[in-house]
């Protein structure tokens, strides 16, 4: 039994640690007023619709830029047609964004229709250092807060393990005094 136990406590911390791994998207740092280049897997092995969008303010989500194979021209939502480029090869879609600035600073997501349905393939979070003449008066709160909403998660998360395993132990110790009032009878 108490095998059995430390298997439940251990894999209830490691389940803990996969959510928390698996939540976390991929960060790419680039300079105010650089370039940078986001990429995302090329999971359809036909001509289909891919498309890139970004979380604004944390709950919403907006367009960015969709095209149709890798040979078409790609067409740009509201609010992303001066800078942005899209484009895509067999295994790669990539969205190029020049001279970026706090206000490009967000969570991206690339995808692609299969079977009537997108497909979300990964997310980036694109993170801006620096301050250029374009960013005065841009708010970066947003960074900011996207930081604390995951510092949070951490803390409920780490509370929840902490909890659930001493939930474990006391059951633990319940079934055992259980088992042993009955071996004396």
């Amino acid at each position: 039994m108490r095998n059995f136990t430390l298997i439940t406590a251990l894999l209830l911390c490691s389940l803990s640690w996969i959510s928390v791994s698996a939540s976390e998207s991929h960060t790419v740092e680039v300079q105010s007023g650089g370039d940078v280049s986001l990429m995302c897997s090329n999971i359809s092995s036909t001509p289909t619709q891919t498309e890139w969008f970004r979380v604004i303010n944390r709950t919403k989500t907006s367009c960015v830029s969709s095209m149709y194979g890798s040979d078409s021209e790609a067409s740009y939502c509201d609010g992303f047609q001066n800078g942005f480029e899209m484009s895509s090869n067999i295994s790669t879609i990539f969205l190029n964004i020049t001279r970026v600035n706090s206000s490009d600073s967000g969570l991206y997501f690339c995808g692609c229709n299969k079977i009537n349905h997108t497909v979300l393939v990964n997310a980036t979070y694109l993170q801006v250092q620096g301050v250029s003449e374009s960013d005065i008066g841009v708010d970066s709160n947003t960074e900011k807060g996207s930081d604390g909403m995951t510092n949070v998660m951490y803390v409920i998360l780490g509370v929840l393990t902490v909890f659930l395993t001493i939930v474990i132990i006391v059951l633990t110790v319940k079934n055992r005094k259980l088992q042993t009032g009955t071996a004396d009878l």
